[in-house]
């Protein structure tokens, strides 16, 4: 029996017989099919959508802001990345550890094209880690409490960390021939991952960590988020195609094409990090419009029912939302109060950008309401408690400085209209609890409640006596008159009073 093997052209570089194109996109097939089963591969895919089903239903309280959706999308592709990266180090070190190195050198693929092959079979990675972003952040943007804009190049980081580790794990091959080295590396990089230095965006040198996830803040409008998201992902581009290139280069692949690639990547890569850490730095022209969305904002207003709503463009969907939870509490106040017209105002802290946590100070003018950009959980009660204040005490400064029995009116106001209003006054208190005194959280100032004024509350709640809303209207001036008592208010209201005298000093 006889074979006959028919010639093909030689390639010009190796001098390889036959086209090497065809054979290169195979094997890149081949090794990408096996990449994506190798067992950390699959382990990492799986924790990564297990996380993304248990996280995104209850992420922001089903109110996210999309500006910060798509930053959410950046941290769990480096598990991935970091599997992709020892798988992509053993495939290439295959051939060594099976003795088969030598066998190569008959085939159509050199060494060269061979790495090229393993660097290619990282894009489908990368690309099946684009779709588990694309589908998070879409399921964000479609809960009805959505507001804001993504950033494609914020959404774009994700899938290009798998890419920059599998061409990192590609290239750490060809330098080191060890099946140690992808694990060592890999504890490392988890090393400085936990121990946080990977970048909080607050300097230029942060931004060459592979993801920079700022937060501390509420959510801003994208106008002012200030981070350079498109410099960084092309950061990213050119330090996976660097790598890449680099890989083969070391491989035997010498082509002018090689060569050019790896400059060019090089080029991109230096391009993209020193653009980003310029724009690290807020702009003279990013820091005025931060100052000005403090101090005056251009806030779109809207009129609902007797009040006056006014927020940023992008949260003027929730404008309803706000107006629901007024007209709740205003329709359980008595006296001027309930038909008082109040003036919602959206404010946020933007001077220091995304890391800044700094509070705001409570409004002095009358009728004056804060509100956030967050919502949902325990949000909704802080602006309700803060809604309160202003009815039962005239202003925010003056809410936060009530410490007599105004409190039990105060709370009962917030809280009464809700689903469940004992587990709202737990979740608007700092320490989570329905006894003892504890400080009221409010979009604003905290405010203070003794271990009286909280007891009395809690019966209000828990088993509140017929005719509660028709004792507050009816005795609406003395509840809410400086100086009365906490014990009188109860009996006002018909529940017992507090074991012990009040003291704002508990």
């Amino acid at each position: 029996m006889s074979a006959v093997v028919a010639e093909a052209p030689a390639d010009e570089e190796t001098g390889v017989r036959g086209s090497s194109n065809g054979a290169l996109l195979a094997l890149a097939w081949f090794e990408a099919r096996r990449l994506l089963t190798r067992a950390p591969v699959v382990v990492a895919f799986v924790a990564y959508l297990a996380w993304i089903v248990w996280r995104t239903p209850g992420s922001w309280d089903g109110y996210p802001a999309l500006q910060d959706a798509d930053r959410s999308t950046q941290t769990m592709p480096m598990l991935v990345g970091l599997a992709v990266l020892v798988c992509a180090d053993f495939a290439v070190l295959r051939s060594g550890r099976h003795g088969t190195e030598h066998h190569f050198g008959v085939l159509v693929l050199p060494r060269g094209h061979r790495t090229a092959a393993h660097a290619l079979s990282v894009v489908p990675a990368a690309l099946l880690t684009a779709v588990c972003v694309g589908g998070q952040f879409t399921w964000e943007a479609l809960k009805p409490g959505a507001v804001g804009h993504g950033s494609p190049a914020e959404l774009a980081v994700g899938p290009l960390v798998v890419l920059v580790f599998g061409m990192f794990g590609v290239l750490l091959a060809r330098v080191v021939r060890s099946a140690l080295a992808g694990p060592l590396v890999v504890v490392l990089l988890l090393y400085t991952f936990v121990f946080g230095a990977s970048g909080d965006g607050a300097d230029g040198m942060s931004w060459l960590a592979p993801v920079v996830v700022q937060s501390g803040a509420d959510a801003l409008p994208s106008e002012l988020l200030g981070r350079p998201a498109a410099w960084h992902a092309l950061y990213l581009a050119g330090v996976a195609l660097c790598l890449a290139l680099l890989a083969v280069l070391l491989a035997g692949g010498r082509s002018i094409a090689v060569r050019t690639g790896v400059v060019l990547g090089l080029v991109v890569a230096v391009t993209g990090g020193v653009l980003q850490a310029r724009g690290a730095a807020p702009s003279p022209e990013l820091t005025a419009a931060r100052e000005r969305a403090v101090s005056d904002p251009g806030l779109s207003c809207a009129e609902r029912g007797r009040s006056t709503y006014c927020a940023f463009p992008e949260w003027t969907p929730r404008v309803g939302t706000w107006a629901g939870v007024v007209d709740r509490v205003q329709a359980l106040a008595g006296g001027s109060a309930h038909e008082r017209r109040l003036h919602v105002r959206q404010r946020v802290v933007a001077t220091y950008g995304l890391v800044n946590d700094a509070a705001m100070a409570p409004q002095t003018e009358a009728g004056q309401v804060t509100v956030g950009t967050a919502w949902g959980g325990n949000r909704v009660p802080e602006f309700s408690s803060a809604v309160a204040a202003v009815l039962v005490a005239g202003s925010e400064k003056a809410g936060s400085e009530v410490c007599d029995g105004r409190m039990v009116t105060l709370m009962w106001l917030s809280l009464s209209w809700q689903d469940d209003p004992l587990d709202a006054l737990r979740r608007v208190r700092v320490d989570d609890s329905v006894r003892g005194s504890a400080i009221v959280l409010s979009p604003t100032e905290p405010l203070s409640m003794t271990a009286g004024q909280t007891d009395v509350v809690r019966r209000l709640l828990e088993n509140p006596p017929a005719g509660v809303g028709e004792r507050v209207k009816a005795h609406w001036s003395e509840l809410t008159a400086p100086g009365v008592t906490t014990a009188r208010a109860a009996g006002l209201l018909g529940v017992a009073g507090p074991e012990k005298a009040d003291s704002c000093e508990e």
